[in-house]
């Protein structure tokens, strides 16, 4: 006992660049949380190491806020950085051109990520008390500045902390009644809980009693998990029979206009290939799904493509396809900009529906400040000049003899209560996405736990179809009815799920966690002006 007090004593009493790196560690470590590790009780040694370097920063000026900001970045960069490296994968798929902005990218990002980290360590700093309810304080900051992440700049709140509660499933199923913002809360809550342990008996009378109520909560959502996931089983639609294609191409064949005919070939006899023997290829499916920006050409410009995709097709099984879409405009007009789209296909080659990406992705599709950045000689990954034009609104697509489905391209699967249309609530989504870009990295399996939990909060079962994986049919609770593994190139048949009733999420959205985090200022602010002297 005596050595862990000297060990905590040393982080809070720690300084200088030894205080940095401490929290540089600890963020490192935590990033283990997440996919595909799922090594959530890891957060019960990090998260204590925050609130310890958080009581150290009273002793620098301006009442530690500056202390607590430069400690929460360096957890932040650490988290970050650990979390997101293969972000510079995509920057080594055009070598020539993109690989000297690596360095910037696997550091720049996560830096800037970090002050999201630091503005909610100094928040918590700024509301924080001498005894256990400072957890109170961590948890509201830290969700506060993890909601604002998700929403300044359009938003980037990927590996927020509360996807460290989705696995095993069912603790993620609570989810369903407070959302993604709800389980951050609890999960900083939860997991920062032992440092109480350490406080003098002076402080707080029962450190045991935060850390008891952690793992009381916890007990009662997998209770509460189990018991939803028993009551309601997988059911599916009738007569709807899904195949997804996964071609797992490299990313520069998909952007070499060259190789088109190479690129049709594999996805047509792909979505043909038999599964059995008693398989008889695409003509057992009634929807046939193809992954996102499908082609390296303007599929409706290519007369010879569509011709080919009609005879794939037969009748009564329809294409849902991501594809690059032109601008409409004047017969030979040049086209400068398109459309990052997702097409739903007849089997006669007629386009059904449209769906345009609404949430595109800064430096892959635009470029912040296209036209000036563009006139210094930058160029976002995609390298469409002028960037992609943004879908005007989030909409559902109708498909025939299917339920109606919402449509998600790629990344726009990542930000929770900002997929449904309004009051046109779908029976199910679809979500075509290109995560060849990142190579067999952790990063496609972070990109599918935040899209499974998606389907938890809203209630709704998610398609997903990936270039080169993960792709996954997966029911209104979370469960994966089928997959892909990444890397590997196949077609997955299934059917496809029903929608559960809408969520206590689907209705009411953050309001759970914004009474959280109101409630708990309100009584750590209570407790702080009761403590002054």
């Amino acid at each position: 006992m005596t050595s862990f007090r000297a060990l905590i004593a040393g982080i809070i009493l720690s300084w200088g660049w030894k205080r940095a790196m401490i929290a540089l560690v600890a963020g490192a470590l935590s990033a283990l949380a997440m996919a595909p590790f799922n090594a959530w009780p890891i957060l019960f040694l990090t998260m204590p190491v925050a609130v310890w370097l958080i009581d150290g920063a009273s002793a620098g000026r301006l009442g530690g806020l500056p202390a607590a900001a430069l400690s929460g970045w360096w957890f932040g960069f650490g988290y970050f950085v650990a979390g997101l490296y293969w972000v510079g994968y995509a920057f080594l798929v055009d070598a020539e051109t993109f690989a000297w902005l690596l360095p910037f990218a696997v550091m720049g990002l996560p830096a800037g990520l970090a002050l999201f980290m630091a503005f909610g360590f100094a928040l918590a700093r700024l509301i924080w008390t001498a005894d256990a309810f400072r957890i109170l304080s961590l948890a509201s900051a830290l969700t506060a500045s993890e909601w604002l992440r998700g929403h300044i700049l359009t938003g980037f709140p990927w590996n927020a902390f509360g996807y460290a509660l989705t696995e095993p499933l069912a603790l993620a199923q609570t989810a369903s009644l407070i959302g993604l913002w709800g389980l951050t809360f609890i999960a900083v809550a939860v997991f920062a809980s032992p440092a109480v342990l350490a406080d003098d008996r002076v402080t707080t009378r029962r450190p045991w009693i935060a850390l008891a109520a952690s793992l009381l909560l916890l007990c009662a959502m997998g209770i509460y998990g189990a018991l939803r996931l028993a009551s309601q089983p997988t059911q599916f639609v009738d007569k709807v029979k899904l195949r997804l294609m996964q071609p797992n191409l490299q990313q520069d064949v998909k952007f070499n206009y060259s190789a088109r005919q190479m690129v049709m070939d594999k996805y047509l006899s792909l979505s043909d290939r038999a599964t059995g023997p008693q398989s008889s290829g695409v003509r057992d499916a009634t929807i046939l799904i193809w992954p996102e920006s499908a082609f390296p050409f303007f599929l409706t410009r290519e007369a010879d493509a569509m011709a080919r995709i009609a005879n794939l097709l037969p009748q009564g099984t329809v294409l849902v396809t991501g594809a690059i879409r032109p601008p409409d405009q004047p017969a030979g007009t040049q086209v400068t900009r398109a459309y990052n789209s997702i097409y739903v296909i007849d089997h006669d080659g007629t386009i059904l529906s449209v769906y345009d990406k609404l949430h595109l992705v800064p430096f892959g599709e635009y470029l912040p400040f296209q036209s000036a950045m563009e006139r210094l000689g930058f160029v976002q990954l995609t390298k469409v000049r002028g960037g992609f034009i943004p879908g005007d609104r989030r909409r559902t697509m109708t498909v025939p003899n299917a339920p109606r489905m919402l449509p998600l391209v790629c990344y726009e699967a990542i930000f929770p209560g900002d997929i449904l249309p309004g009051d046109d609530r779908p029976s199910w989504i679809v979500n075509l996405t290109n995560d060849g870009w990142f190579g067999i990295s952790t990063g496609p399996y972070q990109h599918l736990q935040q899209a499974r939990l998606r389907a938890v909060e809203e209630g709704l079962p998610l398609v997903r179809s990936a270039n080169t994986g993960i792709s996954a049919v997966i029911d209104p609770l979370g469960r994966i009815i089928a997959h892909l593994e990444l890397g590997n190139e196949g077609v997955l048949d299934s059917a496809l799920p029903k929608p559960a009733p809408a969520t206590l999420f689907s209705r009411v959205r953050d309001i759970p966690a914004a009474l959280a985090i109101a409630l708990s200022t309100v009584i750590v602010i209570r407790r702080r002006v009761k403590q002054k002297p």
